[in-house]
C-alpha cells in the first residue's frame, strides 16, 4: 500500500492532536502544593514576622530544638518560664501538604515541650515556631528531617 503526501499530513495532525491532548492529560493530574493558601494575607504581616525573629535572636538564651528517637524535643528559654509561654508548632512539609502538622505550645516545669515521633510522618520539614511569652512574642525556624 501506498501513501499519499495528503495521508502524511493528515497522520501528522492526528498525531499532534493525540499528543497536545495527552499533555494536558497529564498536567492536570498534577498535584501542585500553594505555601499557604491564604499567602497574600502572609505577606502583608510579613514585617511583623521579622520583628518576631529579630526578637528571638536578641535573647540571651535561645530557643533550640533537636531531633531525638522520641521525637522533636524543643527546649524554651529558662529565663521566660516565670511567664505564660503560648503559640503554636507547626511543621510545614514543602514535597507534600497532607505531612504538614501543627501542635500548641505547652511546655513542662522544665521548659521542654516533646511532640512524639508517633504523630509525624518521615521526610524533611521546615519548623515553624510563633510562641509569645508574657505579652512579647517571637518566631524561630529551621529545617529538619525525620526517618522511622
Amino acid at each position: 500500500m501506498k501513501l499519499n503526501w495528503g495521508t502524511g499530513i493528515a497522520l501528522l495532525y492526528i498525531s499532534f492532536v493525540v499528543g497536545m491532548l495527552t499533555l494536558v492529560t497529564m498536567s492536570t493530574r498534577q498535584k501542585i502544593d500553594l505555601v499557604a493558601d491564604n499567602y497574600y494575607e502572609q505577606e502583608l504581616g510579613f514585617q511583623k514576622k521579622i520583628d518576631k525573629q529579630e526578637r528571638a535572636n536578641a535573647l540571651s538564651e535561645k530557643l533550640r530544638w533537636e531531633v531525638t528517637q522520641a521525637g522533636i524535643l524543643i527546649k524554651y528559654p529558662s529565663a521566660l518560664l516565670a511567664l505564660p509561654i503560648t503559640g503554636n508548632v507547626k511543621l510545614y512539609c514543602p514535597s507534600d501538604n497532607r505531612k504538614d502538622a501543627q501542635f500548641a505550645v505547652q511546655p513542662d516545669a522544665s521548659g521542654e515541650q516533646l511532640i512524639p515521633a508517633a504523630k509525624l510522618q518521615p521526610g524533611r520539614y521546615q519548623l515553624q515556631i510563633d510562641w509569645q511569652a508574657g505579652d512579647t512574642t517571637y518566631w524561630n525556624e529551621g529545617t529538619l528531617g525525620l526517618s522511622k
